[in-house]
């Protein structure tokens, strides 16, 4: 049984999205990535393949949705394998106009069972993706509920990054990139101020707005930023001076306040 905050009655997350939830527009691209991912990928380099996001979630809209992917390969991502995946991007991306672009991210099975990743990545697979094809690295995985530690493991690193994010707004000149990067900064402000807030919630949600609205509730003196960066998750373009007052204002209170309530997310290996 699924309650409104999605977990079941033992307070455990819910998985999210399944095949039947695609919509029938879409059925077509999961088909063809079906199809390309066999031809690209062999049995011997891919461990399983994962949907997350929208469209198995079952609330992509043709023409503006993107298709995100996950791919759990049986040894470190080579260049070979992102070149592969970038081939299937973009094959994807031409023959579909249901799709505004499609994503893959490419890691070992083994780092999504490690125990680095455990209330990271693995969580990620567990919860918030829909296998599709090969052994489900689920199965493997612990069920998770809405906890501190989780929260601190998922997004407890805007700290470290938003040197980066300010520098990459500072050097993105064209409308394009600042529209590609104002969609990442909000998608990321939105998630990262809802698992601020999710152990006291109690649950999980994608929906950005939601997110927004459960942030609002506990901090409403931001509600209002948050609400403008959910809006522009959704619709980047129309905003086109709120990725600077937002890495200059909700960000970095953000980013203090998470290390405050949740402390900062552990450094991976691969991250020294």
């Amino acid at each position: 049984m699924i309650h409104g905050t999605g977990t079941d009655e033992d307070g455990c997350f819910v998985r999210e999205g399944s095949l039947e939830r695609v919509p029938a527009r879409f059925a077509p691209v999961v088909a063809g990535l079906g199809d390309r991912l066999g031809a690209h990928f062999g049995p011997e380099r891919l461990h399983s393949s994962y949907l997350y996001g929208s469209i198995p979630r079952g609330t992509a809209v043709p023409g503006v949705s993107d298709l995100d992917v996950l791919l759990a390969l049986r040894s470190e991502p080579t260049e070979a394998d992102r070149a592969a995946a970038r081939a299937v991007e973009e094959s994807l991306d031409a023959a579909f106009p249901q799709i505004d672009g499609a994503g893959i991210l490419l890691f070992s099975a083994a780092r999504v069972l490690s125990e680095a990743e455990r209330h990271d990545l693995g969580w990620f697979v567990a919860c918030l993706c829909t296998p599709l094809g090969g052994p489900d690295l689920a199965a493997r995985l612990p069920r998770y509920r809405p906890t501190s530690l989780l929260a601190r493991e998922t997004n407890g690193d805007l700290f470290r990054d938003l040197p980066r994010l300010r520098e990459r707004a500072a050097a993105a000149t064209t409308e394009a990139e600042r529209t590609r990067l104002t969609r990442g900064v909000t998608r990321r402000l939105v998630r990262t101020g809802f698992t601020l807030v999710m152990p006291r919630w109690g649950g999980w949600t994608s929906d950005l707005a939601e997110s927004a609205e459960v942030f609002g509730r506990y901090y409403p003196a931001w509600a209002g930023r948050m609400r403008a960066a959910a809006d522009a998750a959704r619709r980047p373009a129309a905003h086109p001076e709120l990725l600077d007052e937002l890495l200059a204002g909700l960000a970095p209170w953000l980013a203090g306040e998470y290390l405050a309530v949740h402390g900062p997310k552990a450094p991976r290996p691969q991250d020294r």
